[in-house]
């Protein structure tokens, strides 16, 4: 049986035709469905949904074989026992610093709110920039306006979000899209069939999304 771990939403939606081109769909609507196993139109392939950010956990562990993941998600996740053949191009966004447009630069250390710890944590710590870094789980944007912190760190897709909420994008930290991750130890098992199936989508993303 192979595995792959999915989480819903863009990802989702941008992948199943991806998996389709390689004669791999859901027999039911992930969407509308209830299960968190959901079986496909091959016997021997099932789609686990879980949340975005636990998808390289599953993969690491070996509960799954194969996942879908953004960027954003396993720069914070640092996963050693991961491989990642294959940029999907999919979900494609800009991991950022942003605050209150035309504030002027802190003195002394820098409160930034995000849910990106360790990302923070590594880009401040190269610029040797002292930070005191605090953790949320969403609405980032409200943390400048109410004085939780000087600057975010968070996704950026079109940026109408930070605009109407009197934020600016600053710095730019990381391109983000959704990357295939595979486990190192499947990798070795079932290598011909996962290599094989890496190919086809590797042509179906060229084909989806050409650069």
């Amino acid at each position: 049986m192979l595995t792959i771990a999915l989480s819903k939403g863009r990802i989702l939606d941008d992948t199943l035709p991806l998996l389709a081109a390689a004669g791999i769909v859901p027999t039911e609507n992930p969407d509308k469905s209830r299960k968190l196993i959901i079986s496909t139109t091959q016997d021997d392939v099932r789609l686990l949904i879980v949340r975005a950010t636990d998808v390289p956990t599953y993969v690491e562990h070996g509960a799954a074989d194969l996942g879908v993941a953004g960027k954003d998600v396993l720069l914070e996740y640092g996963g050693q026992g991961l491989y990642e053949p294959l940029d999907l191009r999919i979900a494609r966004c800009k991991l950022m610093t942003a605050g209150a447009v035309g504030a002027p630069e802190p003195k002394g250390r820098l409160r930034v709110a995000t849910k990106f710890v360790n990302v923070a944590k590594r880009y401040y710590a190269e610029q040797g920039r002292q930070v005191d870094i605090i953790k949320l789980y969403g609405s980032m944007e409200l943390a400048p306006l109410v004085g939780l912190a000087d600057k975010i760190i968070d996704v950026v897709d079109t940026g109408n979000t930070l605009k109407a909420n009197g934020l600016e994008a600053q710095e730019l930290i990381a391109h983000i899209s959704s990357r295939l991750i595979v486990n190192k130890a499947s990798m070795k098992m079932q290598h011909g069939r996962l290599q094989a199936l890496i190919d086809t989508l590797r042509e179906a993303v060229e084909s989806h999304h050409p650069h």
